[in-house]
């Protein structure tokens, strides 16, 4: 009976709040006629991609696209459009050019990618291939001991670490969109699994790592020292995807003198050489990569602008997406297609002459890739945290975050008390017809996935919009497929309008949406390598 009550006032509580909330049906039913029929959406992602992609963060094509960026919103009539430096404390990095050949015992063409910020060949390197394959979770003693068995092995040879991965066919490829039913489920707030295992959500930690054993970062930084030590000429990955795929991501100590020129090879001629290898065969290999350092890419850049509120100016309610990208391809669908639909939701906005009484403000983050750098430079000095707030704290409404590929959206996930996903549903609910189920709040102040967690963690309303995957994770994310052609533009124009039509109506209330009190604010994450509480968070990317 206890239970059977609570439910009854919970559904009545959040059906006074659904009632509460003044739906724009006139601005809606206009916001989707302008997206559907004036879009800007493809040729701003066209731009973003074929003329200044790939993006990596202190690259000339992320300066050149921020700055396109901020030329396209003033041409559109938003104000103050301009770049706001941060300090990224690394030199940028450029690969100009790549080529790489088989030479024997037969000539082929190779398919690779270069590892950002490793150095560049000197000139064309000849080189015959060895392969050493260090343990799997070694201590660092155990490695060092495997390493210096290979020691003679590696000097002058292109070196492959590790064998092959064996990656067998999928009989049970990922699906590309979710079912309503799942959907309508995964946002039910009266769902006791609601949020739980989506995409886009976040899943457990699983358990803490062995600390006598070597992370993977460190066991690569003890490698790459090696090769350098003794003289190798070149380092290979396997890229372990199937159908060429290729992910190719950082020295992570961005120093160019701390490794060796290093790629990341598809697997299918990472296999081929590895099995002719083992044959005995000597097998012979040509490179020439060309990679560019850029000291003023220290100094990196989020893009800015905003549409000016009337009654309410000095509260501000934030879209973004970030504008970075990893090097392998144009980065379309991670993240210029979420860009594109944050700048093209508040251009939407802005063409129908709709003046909303809160400042609408488009960010689009740098370094997001490299560790939500941007967004979390940006929360610090414009906003602080619930603990330490500055001046600008009290008037951030929300951010609106959207970073998961072409999909479209349905639902959402947003850092406050249950109050504020009522907020956001009753917002969405008008959309049910493009396959929008809802929205759920959660506590989590850790820090991760995307940038609205940035936001999150400093206490404000972080919000993540969840998205079908399309062939997000299973092919495009953060691989050399990651291009314009990968693009639904039906399902981007869909998204366009569910985020418009969101950003108007919480623009436009009456109040702020909910914030936790002081008393129920949650706690801050504990600092790495302590211990975590139990958390009852669920969410978005």
């Amino acid at each position: 009976m206890k239970r059977l009550l609570a439910l009854c006032f919970t559904f009545f509580t959040v059906a006074l709040a659904f009632a509460q909330e003044t739906i724009d049906s006139t601005a809606n039913a206009r916001i989707r006629k302008e997206a559907a029929e004036n879009s800007r959406l493809m040729h701003t992602l066209h731009m973003l991609t074929d003329r200044y992609g790939p993006r990596l963060t202190g690259s000339p094509n992320h300066e050149a696209a921020a700055n396109w960026a901020v030329k396209q919103l003033t041409e559109w009539g938003f104000k103050n459009a301009h770049l706001e430096p941060w300090d990224f404390g690394h030199p940028g990095w450029m690969n100009e050019h790549a080529a790489g050949y088989l030479t024997s015992p037969v000539r082929d063409n190779l398919t690779f990618e270069v590892v950002a910020w490793t150095p560049s060949t000197k000139g064309v390197v000849h080189a015959n291939a060895v392969e050493i394959a260090p343990p799997t979770t070694p201590t660092k003693e155990e490695l060092t001991a495997y390493l210096a068995q290979n020691a003679e092995k590696v000097k002058g040879k292109v070196v492959l670490i590790g064998k092959a991965t064996v990656v067998p066919v999928n009989f049970t490829p990922a699906a590309l969109r979710r079912d309503d039913a799942t959907i309508k489920g995964q946002f039910d707030p009266n769902n006791p699994n609601a949020g739980r295992g989506g995409f886009g959500g976040r899943g457990g930690r699983g358990a803490p790592p062995d600390p006598t054993k070597l992370t993977p970062a460190q066991m690569n930084e003890q490698i790459d020292a090696f090769l350098v030590a003794n003289k190798a000429l070149m380092r290979i990955n396997d890229a372990a995807r199937e159908h060429g795929q290729i992910r190719a991501f950082n020295n992570r100590t961005f120093d160019l003198a701390k490794a060796v020129p290093t790629v990341v090879l598809r697997n299918e001629d990472y296999g081929r050489i590895d099995r002719l290898l083992a044959d005995g065969e000597t097998v012979g290999l040509q490179f020439d990569i060309l990679n560019q350092s850029f000291p003023k890419g220290t100094t990196a850049y989020n893009v800015v602008a905003e549409l000016p509120g009337s009654d309410k100016a000095g509260e501000v309610v934030m879209l973004g997406g970030h504008l970075d990208s990893w090097h392998s391809a144009t980065g379309a669908t991670d993240n210029a297609i979420g860009c594109s639909m944050m700048m093209e939701a508040a251009r939407v906005i802005n063409a129908l002459g709709l003046k909303p009484r809160r400042t609408i403000r488009v960010a689009l983050w740098a370094g997001e890739e490299e560790g939500l750098l941007g967004s979390a430079a940006y929360v610090k000095q414009h906003f602080g945290t619930f603990e330490n707030p500055k001046p600008e704290y009290a008037g951030l409404d929300a951010y609106f975050n959207i970073d998961s590929g072409t999909g479209r959206v349905r639902g959402a996930g947003v850092f406050g008390p249950p109050e504020t996903a009522t907020v956001l549903r009753a917002a969405l609910a008008p959309f049910e017809d493009l396959g929008v189920a809802g929205a759920l709040a959660n506590t989590s102040r850790a820090t991760g996935g995307t940038d609205s967690t940035n936001f999150s963690n400093a206490g404000l309303a972080g919000i993540g919009m969840q998205q079908d995957p399309i062939e997000y994770q299973s092919a495009t994310w953060h691989t050399n497929l990651d291009t314009y052609e990968r693009i639904v533009p039906e399902d981007a124009v869909k998204a366009v309008t569910v985020i418009a039509a969101s950003v108007w109506h919480v623009a436009n209330r009456n109040e702020m949406l909910p914030r936790f009190t002081k008393e129920k604010m949650p706690p801050l994450p504990p600092a790495p390598g302590t211990a975590r509480p139990a958390t009852t968070s669920s969410g978005a990317r």
